[in-house]
């Protein structure tokens, strides 16, 4: 019951259920119209915001991703295309999906990278004497005027590189065989 006062006289009239009831359902009506007739053009109006290029198990690299590193390596190589950068982050996801595997921890991901390399490739490099000798006799003419025992270090070190190099490479393309890789370039 509800009181209605007009003046000073005060009128008693009753609402009925019926008519509370009717309300309700036509305000959940509207709502739901509202949202069947202004959901969608929203939904459609931002589908798309980032568009994935590649897949790597359940991994996925944006554009936007791929648009950011490519910037940053064309300042450093301007030949580089965007499917070479593409690679290197997919290469790139693999051995830090493998360090996380093998519990590794580390500050930043490059960080992670360089420990993975190490402990799982570059413990293994073995450089002796006489392959440091064969690539110095091979390479006499780049060091005209210098003593062996002058460049051993140095060339000890690219050796190691240049192994390091190949080793990764073919990890990777282990990797890259065992993983999922889907590109959408």
């Amino acid at each position: 019951m509800h009181f209605k006062e007009i003046g000073e006289t005060i009128f008693l009239y009753r609402i009925p259920n019926a008519f509370v009831i009717g309300m309700r359902l036509l305000y959940r009506w509207i709502l739901v119209l509202y949202f069947l007739l202004f959901t969608p053009y929203s939904l459609s109006y931002s589908a798309i915001i980032d568009r994935v290029v590649a897949y790597i198990d359940n991994t996925a690299i944006t554009l936007s991703e791929l648009e950011s590193t490519y910037e940053a390596m064309h300042k450093i190589n301007s030949g580089i295309s965007q499917e070479e950068v593409l690679n290197t982050m997919i290469n790139r996801l693999l051995l830090i999906k493998e360090a996380r595997k093998l519990r590794l921890e580390a500050s930043s991901e490059d960080e992670l990278l360089n420990e993975y390399i190490d402990l799982k490739i570059k413990t293994f490099i073995q450089i002796n004497e006489n392959e440091i000798k064969d690539y110095f006799q091979k390479n006499i003419e780049i060091f005209q005027n210098t003593e062996f025992n002058d460049v051993s270090e140095e060339i000890e070190k690219y050796l190691i590189e240049a192994e390091l190099n190949r080793r990764l490479k073919i990890h990777i393309n282990e990797l890259r065989e065992k993983a999922c890789i889907k590109i959408n370039l």
